[in-house]
């Protein structure tokens, strides 16, 4: 029966296939009573359908389309170290001291590979590389040029030859050879940018040194920073009549963009007020100013007012002299805008919004410098505060991938995290970090110190707020890819697993501090112990412990390749109480020892432990040396003790006498 019906399903199907075909081309042929006009104007309206079709030109791809779409499918790998580091695994950072001294170790010998490569150029002829590189071909680093030109004194600014283009400059002069006004403003640029003085070779030198630095709180590290940048400056001060003043000085016409070069270099050095005496020498000359000067001028306005009315009215004076002048603001206008207004108290808050309505009125997009800005205005570091704001930058902000357009963009991720800690706003703080990992943003959490802060405020926010099951997937996916953990991000971590009561995972934990090096720190090493010690766990787990604490006293041990860590009361005391929990007797009679050895003196608790254990475990020798370690510390609890152990243990004669002689001297010595 099976093989005819099927004969026929196909016998049916075959011929609706035909019905639906024939139909199709009687509707073809039919007109449905239309009529010539109607059929003519279709077929007009077909025609035009097939004359408006546009073939679409060859796309042109990009030598590194290729290269960027198999890298568009590549995400992180959270088990992996840092990018920089994959090219020999044995210079793969365990810890965050290794992290930064194998950076430095790159970076250092990058920069000198750069620099005998640009030095000998001839030796480096062949370009292997497909696509080309420009980076990894030697530049251009010696000069060509020795006649005294105009040409020569372009090819030194190029080169960033400050003194070799002054000496340059000065030789035409001397030769009576006139310097077009373009060079001169190049030269301008030159020696204002680089403060009068030939850059260093290595261009990288101060962004590496600043990376050098031990990990601390990010208030602290900040206030750090401030203070080395201020020393930097006032190792290269603004100098009186420097040559950019000489040559400014020299010139028979001066342009705004001679004026620009000069102000903008004051502000850079911190030569504010001559700045503004600049600009009003600027504008007695009946020249109009650029908007890159009045961005200067902005930012120093608050260098040279005292008050917070004061340096307002200033801003607003030069606001409204740029819009007397009809310049155009830019965003780094208004960012500098905003930059000084936090400087001014409390009426930033109320200028502030102001400042957002005129960049929508213009339409200058804000960038995260802008919003950075404004966190700084609302909110005050270390306090509780409403989010609104923040949770409405977010909310324009969701989705976006952004360039960096302003220096301070960097800045905007890491102070965004801090308001979410502050604030315990867990769900915020997701929503922050899915914004960092769209596209590049990830890129705009500026160097490998700042992405540590950022990530050490993130695993913060998520120990305090978030389960530990959670806790710990990030704490897998993070560590060590993108984050090398602080002291203090370690102990957060402990927290959250006393909060949870996940103290079973604390032996994992541990080796992983020794992993990352912060097993020399004894405040931790000591949190560790006592979160084992404190309370009673299951046989499996207390088994665990005991393995760990036995591992941990080997940091204390002088005979390791580093300093051993000093023995403390506490930590003597959590061992051997961890030891005794699993009747490690041999081991915690050990311990004992160490207390003496180590001028420690150990708690009564610990001794009535210790003999209630020597109980267990039918051990009188051990009990009357524990009785007779407990007078040799002259403890006041020994004649306990030695009743004790005189009642519940089955001595011998000579332990008895030794016992009730211990007990009667005590007795008599209080």
């Amino acid at each position: 029966m099976a093989a005819p019906i099927r004969h026929v399903g196909h016998s049916i199907r075959r011929n609706g296939l035909i019905v639906l075909n024939n139909f199709e081309q009687l509707r073809g042929h039919r007109s449905f009573g239309w009529t010539s006009a109607l059929r003519q104007q279709a077929v007009e309206t077909k025609q035009d359908a097939i004359e408006s079709i546009v073939i679409p030109r060859k796309k042109t791809w990009s030598k590194e389309a290729v290269l960027e779409a198999l890298a568009s499918t590549v995400g992180r790998d959270t088990t992996a170290y840092p990018y920089q580091f994959q090219d020999d695994p044995y210079l793969s950072p365990r810890t965050p001291n290794e992290f930064k001294l194998y950076y430095l170790s790159k970076e250092s010998g990058r920069s000198a590979a750069k620099y005998f490569i640009n030095n000998n150029p001839k030796f480096f002829t062949k370009d292997f590389a497909g696509p080309h590189i420009p980076c990894l071909m030697p530049e251009t680093v010696s000069l060509l040029l020795e006649e005294v030109s105009e040409e020569a004194l372009k090819e030194r600014i190029s080169l960033r030859k400050v003194q070799a283009a002054i000496d340059m400059y000065d030789q035409l002069l001397q030769a009576g050879t006139a310097v077009s006004m373009e060079t001169t403003h190049d030269l301008l640029d030159l020696i204002c940018l680089c403060g009068d003085r030939d850059p260093e070779q290595d261009g990288i030198t101060h962004h590496i040194t600043s990376l050098c630095v031990e990990q601390e709180s990010g208030e602290k590290r900040g206030r750090r920073t401030k203070l080395r940048r201020d020393l930097e400056i006032q190792k290269t001060p603004w100098r009186e009549n420097n040559n950019a003043e000489r040559i400014f000085n020299l010139l028979p016409e001066r342009d705004t963009r001679c004026y620009s070069a000069l102000i903008r270099g004051m502000v850079k050095f911190e030569a504010c007020e001559k700045a503004f005496s600049m600009y009003t020498d600027l504008l007695n000359n009946r020249l109009a100013a650029d908007v890159h000067i009045f961005n200067a001028l902005l930012t120093a306005a608050p260098r040279v007012r005292e008050t917070h009315s004061e340096r307002w009215e200033l801003i607003t004076e030069l606001l409204t002299e740029m819009n007397q002048q009809k310049i155009q603001p830019t965003l780094m206008t208004f960012n500098s805008v905003l930059k000084a207004l936090r400087r001014c108290g409390s009426m930033a808050k109320t200028k502030a919004p102001q400042i957002l309505s005129e960049m929508k009125a213009v339409g200058v997009a804000p960038s995260l410098a802008t919003y950075d800005h404004i966190l700084a205005i609302f909110y005050k570091s270390g306090k509780e505060q409403h989010t609104d704001i923040l949770k409405e930058i977010v909310s324009e902000l969701e989705g976006e991938s952004f360039t960096c357009q302003d220096p301070g963009d960097v800045m905007f991720f890491t102070s965004a995290m801090k308001i979410c800690l502050d604030n315990k706003d867990l769900e915020l703080g997701y929503k922050i970090n899915i914004l960092v990992e769209v596209g590049e943003n990830w890129r705009l959490l500026g160097d490998p110190y700042q992405k540590s802060i950022y990530y050490g405020r993130f695993f913060n926010l998520l120990c305090l707020m978030e389960h530990i099951d959670v806790v710990m997937k990030w704490y897998r996916q993070l560590i060590p890819s993108v984050y090398y953990p602080n002291p203090q991000g370690v102990k957060d971590l402990l927290q959250a697993l006393d909060t949870d009561s996940r103290l079973d995972l604390l032996p994992t934990i541990w080796k992983d501090i020794c992993s990352m090096g912060h097993d020399n720190k004894l405040d931790l090493v000591e949190e560790v112990l006592s979160l084992m010690a404190r309370e009673k766990q299951s046989p499996e787990v207390q088994e665990s412990f005991a393995v760990c604490a036995l591992e941990i006293k080997k940091v204390f041990d002088p005979d390791r390749s580093r300093p051993g860590l000093e023995w403390s009361t506490s930590s003597l005391s959590n061992i051997t109480f961890l030891l005794l929990r699993v009747n490690k007797m041999q081991q915690a009679w050990e311990m004992l020892q160490l207390f003496k050895s180590n001028n420690r003196v150990p708690s009564e608790a610990l001794l009535q432990n210790f003999l209630s254990a020597c109980q267990s475990n039918g051990s009188p020798q051990t009990a009357v040396g524990l009785v007779q370690l407990s007078a040799a510390f002259c403890l006041p609890e020994t004649p306990k003790l030695a009743k004790r152990a005189l009642a519940e243990f089955d001595l011998t004669e000579e332990q008895s006498i030794r016992l009730t002689t211990i007990q009667f001297y005590t007795f008599i010595g209080t």
